[in-house]
């Protein structure tokens, strides 16, 4: 396993074996990327989980092929050569073809005759050493499995002889490993995906709509893409289309004559209508449900990475500090849900304002709105992007022009809202509130800090991928918590103010500890200091070791508990700050920026040797000291505020808009312009270079300049470029 990891990771076995053993040691992949960088070489987070979920493959496996030499044997069957092709197979598949043939199978026609004792009549056909003959000699070969005995128990005739004999030879042939490795490569290579409207369809026009490209379509295996492939598959599903693959059937039988038929004789024909038969009853249908399970996980695989890289880059979103926010939660009848939050997020007011249809109160919206503004200071009104969005939007923006404040807006993507403020987490937070408060707290914590409120929704509700309700969950939900888990250890959280949800995905703590931690807080008050976690009940030396680098105390006893320092490593922080003469109480001022410099002309290498530590994590604490807790998501483009468009209306092809990356997928970007609807830039005007996928080019939260290429308001689309040469 550990050759086969570092071939396939182009890796050294020794530094492969390591990170294994680092894995198997209870390790997880957060505090092995941040804090044992020398033993892994500095593989990162993202490699670690692929180089983790190939070694758990292997591992099933090698039990799998243990498994299977097992259960041939017990019947009496493995051969040498068997065992060691079993052994030598490098992926499932072929373990499972090299099993077919020994598996337990329910009643077929080939085991119904072999039960009526006509095998051997099978292996004469096989055999094909009778060169000539006549119709008689027939009789004569079939006679012995004719009758009432063992052999030909229950076999009237000649015919039914044979054809069960020939029943017998094409279960056989379905069953030859080889015969079925060589079809299926030549099924993926040559095939063609095809699809047609079912017959008795009772779509709607706008179902027909959605799957009118698909009426009469065809593509070869090879090219499909997972998009496509996916929307395939709905569309069978809802009973919309019917879809098979298609084969050059005369091709593949003609192989298979060429391998079995080796020479002339009395069962050439018998032997080729067998072939036929064997190909088009067992080996096509069961090829054709093989390649759609391959490209259905194909298609998963890659829908689950896409969804997983745009969660990450969501939950990456910079959060806006000083944010004092009015979040209004649209609606139109029951009006729109207003909360007022503080810089940290608490409840400093609440109410419900009717400024759409059909109340349609203006008035009564912006007396309410000043007056919020006037009692509490804020100073970003956060609009949700649901129903009624563009409506409230538009009174807002009068608002804030007529009224001269120092306010700005912007919209803020409710994904997942309702999923939160009706769940037991959001009751218990604001057991005095209702459902609608609750959802508009959150949309304006989403605003304050998007990972900390996010963290609260589970990840496949966000809503930033392709198909997500059509994916297989469990994988689904591994990937993303797995994302999750990386962008909140990367930020890492202020172990006084953070959320049990929010603590849950930090290296090293689950549920029941980060409830744990926060019962300790409430019962203990702040944390002054790191080491005080070893008194949490149920947090053991283990998880203190994985979590405690990720957890920040500002303002504690010990500068270094508000860094990302490990404790481990704190002895070799106070060494380099010693040899730069700098005091550790010079860290809460900000860090020292000048921290190389005061540690004088002598190089890294040679300075990680004299403090007999490794040059990763001597570069990784002297980054630290130079500016503690940095936050990463620094780094990202800012949110957008106010827009210079707020419906179709305000459209006109050929203009320039700035907007922000709302969902990367196979084919495109949707881009948040201001409007109701986001717009779609395909892939094909996102680069004027040729680009594979538009995450070369495009992330979620991502702020591009687009151009409008075409408005279709009766079905509210908008059709973006982010190519100033491809208007058209």
């Amino acid at each position: 396993m550990i050759e086969a990891l570092a071939q396939e990771f182009k890796l050294t076995p020794s530094q492969v074996a390591t990170t294994v053993a680092l894995i198997e040691d209870g390790n997880t992949i957060p505090f092995i990327a941040r804090y044992r960088k020398e033993a892994t070489g500095g593989l990162s987070d993202l490699v670690l989980r692929d180089l983790d979920e190939r070694l758990t493959y292997l591992k099933n496996l090698a039990v799998r092929k243990l498994e299977v030499t097992r259960l041939i044997d017990e019947q009496g069957k493995l051969t040498p050569d068997l065992a060691a092709q079993i052994e030598r197979a490098t992926v499932l598949q072929r373990v499972e073809d090299l099993y077919k043939p020994y598996r337990k199978k329910r009643a077929t026609r080939a085991s119904k005759a072999r039960d009526a004792g006509l095998e051997p009549l099978a292996f004469i056909i096989l055999a094909q050493r009778i060169v000539t003959g006549s119709a008689a000699d027939l009789v004569s070969i079939a006679a012995p499995y004719v009758g009432t005995g063992d052999a030909g128990k229950g076999i009237d005739s000649t015919q039914a002889a044979f054809a069960g004999a020939c029943d017998i030879i094409a279960e056989m042939i379905a069953d030859d490993p080889e015969h079925t490795a060589y079809l299926r490569t030549m099924t993926r290579k040559n095939g063609l995906l095809t699809t047609e409207a079912a017959a008795s369809t009772t779509a709607t026009i706008d179902e027909l709509q959605v799957y009118e490209m698909y009426r009469e379509f065809s593509e070869p295996l090879s090219k499909v893409p997972n998009h496509r492939i996916l929307a395939i598959n709905r569309g069978e599903k809802e009973e919309k289309l019917r879809v098979k693959v298609l084969t050059d059937a005369e091709q593949f039988t003609a192989h298979l004559e060429r391998r079995i038929i080796t020479q002339p004789s009395i069962f050439t024909e018998m032997l080729k209508a067998t072939i036929a038969d064997s190909y088009k009853r067992l080996i096509a249908p069961s090829l054709e449900r093989e390649v759609r399970n391959e490209l259905t996980e194909r298609a998963q695989t890659d829908a689950i990475r896409v969804f997983a890289r745009n969660t990450g880059n969501l939950l990456m979103t910079p959060p806006v500090k000083g944010a004092r926010v009015i979040a209004i939660d649209p609606g139109f009848r029951t009006g729109c849900k207003v909360a007022v939050l503080s810089e940290t997020g608490n409840l400093l007011d609440y109410t419900t304002i009717f400024p759409t249809a059909p109340k349609h109160d203006v008035a009564g919206t912006e007396d309410t709105l000043a007056r919020l503004v006037a009692k509490t200071g804020a100073n970003i009104i956060a609009i949700g992007n649901g129903t009624a969005s563009r409506e409230t939007e538009e009174v807002v923006a009068a608002f804030i022009e007529k009224s001269k404040l120092p306010l700005t807006y912007t919209i803020v993507n409710e994904a997942g809202a309702s999923v939160y403020s009706a769940s037991k987490l959001a009751t218990e937070e604001h057991p005095d509130l209702d459902v609608t408060t609750r959802g508009a707290m959150s949309l304006g914590r989403r605003l304050q800090d998007p990972l900390a409120e996010l963290v609260k929704i589970p990840p496949r509700s966000i809503g930033v991928g392709q198909y997500q309700h059509d994916l297989n969950q469990v994988a689904l939900s591994k990937a993303l918590e797995g994302v999750v888990e990386n962008v909140v250890n990367r930020v890492g959280v202020d172990l006084n103010t953070a959320s049990a949800s929010l603590l849950g995905y930090i290296a090293g703590i689950n549920t029941t500890v980060a409830q744990s931690i926060v019962a300790y807080r409430e019962a203990n008050g702040d944390f002054t200091e790191r080491k005080q976690l070893k008194k949490v009940p149920k947090l053991g030396a283990k998880a203190f070791e994985q979590c405690a680098g990720f957890l920040r105390i500002g303002g504690g006893t010990n500068p270094l508990d508000a860094t990302s320092v490990h404790p481990e490593s704190y002895p070799l922080a106070t060494a380099v700050l010693k040899r730069a003469q700098v005091h550790e109480a010079e860290l809460a001022t900000g860090g020292i920026p000048d921290i190389e410099q005061r540690l004088g002309d002598i190089d890294l290498p040679q300075l990680a040797a004299q403090l007999s530590c490794g040059l990763p994590t001597l570069r990784d604490i002297i980054a630290e000291l130079r500016k503690p807790a940095r936050d990463p998501r620094e780094d990202a483009p800012p949110v957008v505020f106010n827009r210079s468009v707020r419906s179709l209306d305000d459209l006109t092809l050929g203009m320039e808009l700035s907007g922000t990356v709302r969902n990367v997928i196979d084919f495109g970007a949707f881009v948040d312009i201001g409007v109701k609807q986001d717009g779609l830039v395909h892939i094909s005007k996102m680069s004027k270079n040729f680009i594979r996928h538009p995450s070369e080019v495009a992330a979620v939260g991502d702020t591009v300049t687009v151009w409008v290429t075409a408005i279709d308001k009766d079905k509210g689309r908008i059709s973006l470029t982010m190519v100033k040469d491809k208007l058209g």
